[in-house]
């Protein structure tokens, strides 16, 4: 198929020989625009997909000890449970259902106090709904039996606490008892029979999960504060809480993990959008060498133009031949720039360990960050959206030479030659 001549003649000065110093410099600025074009989108690409991977790291772990959805009563207490559970799983969104009691404590031992978040589990239903089961670094969640008086704590309360598995420590609540001398605190002795480390120091410096007997024997209640509930794709959590507003029958608040961590995750995506501008300026400056490189062609091919002119081609067709030349240096440095980006986020896991060992540097020390690998997630999403911007931006930047360009007049641009 034979192609406009308006795109043959544009192809061509988008690959101009180097027969004159004019052509060979203005060949070396489209090269250069397309350089700077490719290497945007590669580092806007590259930006984005790490970013993505910390977000999807710091979720996953937050997830490993929050529930997806969370059903609980107004008056803090759950009485009927089951039912409500029942009525959950009814939902086929929703994959397991457990209770648990939540409360304020202070722990203390040999002088150390940490004030903590308990947390009332059944053992058994609680590693349905969470991951902490599997983030033990020593004991189980199966030692906590009910009038043992077991506690797990986070890897970092340990430590702040000098605690171990089989030492024991005493919990204050805020629930006092009535004595001769006065309301004095109601205190127990724990025995720690696990910890866990999920990698997110909120919880491991702050979080101790007690038997959800123990908790309602402790805190004088006649059932749990509600249900945890796990679901098939957490990133729906929204919309089945919404769902099961409708569903579950009693007066009933309902949170899923995005409103318990709202604030985090807004600042997150507001991060990932100023990081999205300002690398795109990025390829607007490429798009400025690009808009250069058109300006110097026009100016350099002012004869063909009037030649073209007076062989009767029309000024929206002159138009045309720049606007092709300009869209396709953009185009294959968009292409270029997404293949190049792409390679590179695929691989981060493997270049990153490469670059420390040849620096002999790691630039996510263990003894510091929970996050000891530079993490990459990339999204297709992503990559189309940076790309239409890309081109996008080198379309524009065409409008202003070739209109340029069509405003040639013939007599006056051969009156010289």
């Amino acid at each position: 198929m034979k192609l406009p001549y308006e795109w043959q003649i544009g192809w061509r000065y988008t690959r101009a020989g180097k027969r004159t110093t004019g052509n060979g410099f203005i060949s070396f600025i489209a090269l250069m625009s397309m350089t700077g074009i490719a290497l945007g989108v590669a580092a806007l690409i590259i930006v984005l997909s790490v970013m993505n991977g910390f977000q999807k790291e710091v979720r996953d772990r937050m997830l490993s000890v929050l529930a997806h959805v969370e059903v609980f009563a107004p008056n803090g207490g759950l009485t009927d449970w089951r039912q409500t559970a029942h009525e959950a799983l009814r939902n086929p969104a929703v994959l397991a259902a457990a209770p648990y009691v939540e409360a304020q404590g202070l722990l203390t031992r040999q002088g150390a106090m940490r004030g903590v978040v308990l947390r009332g589990v059944e053992p058994s239903l609680e590693q349905q709904v969470s991951g902490l089961g599997a983030e033990m670094r020593a004991g189980r969640l199966a030692d906590l039996k009910p009038g043992d008086f077991g506690i797990v704590l986070g890897a970092q309360l340990s430590q702040q606490l000098g605690v171990e598995v089989g030492d024991k420590l005493i919990l204050l609540v805020p629930q006092g008892s009535l004595t001769p001398l006065g309301m004095l605190p109601r205190f127990k002795q724990f025995t720690v029979a696990g910890i866990f480390e999920s990698g997110h120091y909120e919880f491991d410096s702050a979080l101790a999960l007690i038997n959800i007997a123990d908790a309602q024997t402790l805190f004088s209640l006649a059932g749990p504060t509600g249900v945890r509930l796990r679901i098939q794709d957490m990133q729906r959590a929204p919309e089945i809480a919404l769902e099961l507003t409708r569903s579950l029958s009693g007066n009933l608040y309902i949170r899923d993990w995005t409103r318990q961590n709202q604030t985090w995750f807004a600042a997150v995506q507001i991060e990932k959008r100023m990081m999205f501008i300002i690398l795109t300026l990025i390829i607007a400056v490429a798009t400025f060498n690009l808009v250069s490189s058109l300006v110097m062609t026009v100016t350099n091919k002012q004869a063909d133009i009037a030649i073209l002119r007076t062989l009767g081609a029309q000024p929206a067709s002159i138009m045309k031949i720049f606007m092709v030349q300009g869209m396709t240096i953009g185009l294959f440095g968009t292409l270029l720039g997404v293949a190049l980006g792409c390679l590179i986020a695929v691989n981060i896991p493997t270049i990153v360990p490469f670059i420390e060992h040849i620096l002999g540097i790691r630039f996510l020390p263990p003894s510091i960050y929970f996050i000891s690998e530079l993490p990459s997630d990339l999204k297709l999403l992503d990559v189309a959206k940076i790309g239409a911007i890309s081109c996008l931006l080198s379309v524009l930047a065409t409008l202003y030479p070739s209109w340029q360009a069509a405003r040639v007049q013939p007599a006056e641009a051969l009156r010289y030659e």
